[in-house]
């Protein structure tokens, strides 16, 4: 795989004890330390009321974090092509709709199968926006949030024009929590950019990792900030969040499979704000 250039031109974070990427950076430089708490989910303000109320969390989450990264980066969402990665999607439906099937009537409300499938947030992102530009929704477990890095940095780089990737967990209810613990939601979106502008934080140079580098998967400094990072897949993105956050030149190994990882080299235009 040759290496992907795209620049980054706005920033969407949100996840326990980080309530936004301007808010978050103090922690991600090192300068105060990370305390896990409740990850507070906004109401969808783009939504219709109607889509509002039975928009769940995975929406929210994924909808908070799109709405941040095109805000800082200054580009209308209506024509804007997406990627959305989740390593399981809308846990809290998945595990009504188990229970609806589990009973004696096996009824299932057509809202809740709507908002089940693996593209709902991608949907209500693009009805709220009225956009009709494509959209990439995509899977790989553990490896989604590299997974999705390579597909928006791929279209970036094969049309030539901005595309929004969304990176975002949200837990399971018991029992299906003992078999995939999530601790909390957590969401991150990168907008990514061919050509660097005024408004670019950085430059990322995406590649796989030969064998010596697969050796170094970068870790947080922060121990609270490691163990969500070692614990919720879309926040395997936060080593290269806190390169950002530092600024400089950097060079960084995420996981993506078990024997493939990548290799993200980060050159920094000034400190992001």
């Amino acid at each position: 795989m040759s290496a992907l250039k795209v620049h980054v031109q706005g920033v969407g974070l949100l996840g326990p004890g980080i309530a936004s990427w301007p808010t978050a950076q103090p922690m991600l430089r090192g300068l105060q330390g990370h305390v896990f708490s409740p990850t507070l989910l906004p109401s969808p303000a783009r939504l219709p009321s109607a889509e509002r109320r039975r928009a769940g969390s995975a929406i929210k989450l994924a909808m908070a974090v799109a709405d941040e990264a095109v805000a800082h980066a200054g580009i209308d969402p209506h024509a804007l092509a997406t990627v959305f990665t989740s390593s399981s999607g809308e846990g809290l439906n998945c595990h009504l709709l188990c229970e609806a099937l589990a009973s004696a009537d096996r009824l299932i409300s057509p809202t809740r199968f709507t908002n089940s499938v693996h593209n709902a947030a991608a949907g209500y992102w693009h009805i709220a926006v009225a956009s009709r530009a494509p959209s990439t929704s995509l899977c790989a477990y553990g490896a989604s949030f590299g997974a999705g890095m390579i597909e928006a940095a791929t279209q970036v780089q094969a049309t030539n024009a901005p595309v929004l990737l969304v990176a975002s967990d949200t837990p399971y209810p018991e029992p299906l929590n003992t078999c995939r613990p999530l601790p909390d939601n957590f969401g991150v979106a990168l907008m990514l950019v061919p050509a660097r502008s005024d408004r670019s934080l950085a430059t990322f140079e995406i590649g796989l990792a030969d064998a010596v580098q697969a050796s170094a998967v970068a870790r947080c400094s922060d121990a609270s900030l490691e163990a969500l990072r070692a614990a919720v897949p879309a926040a395997a993105a936060l080593p290269l969040l806190q390169a950002l956050a530092r600024g400089g030149e950097n060079q960084i190994v995420l996981d993506l499979m078990p024997a493939l990882k990548l290799r993200v080299v980060i050159r920094s235009h000034e400190v992001a704000s």
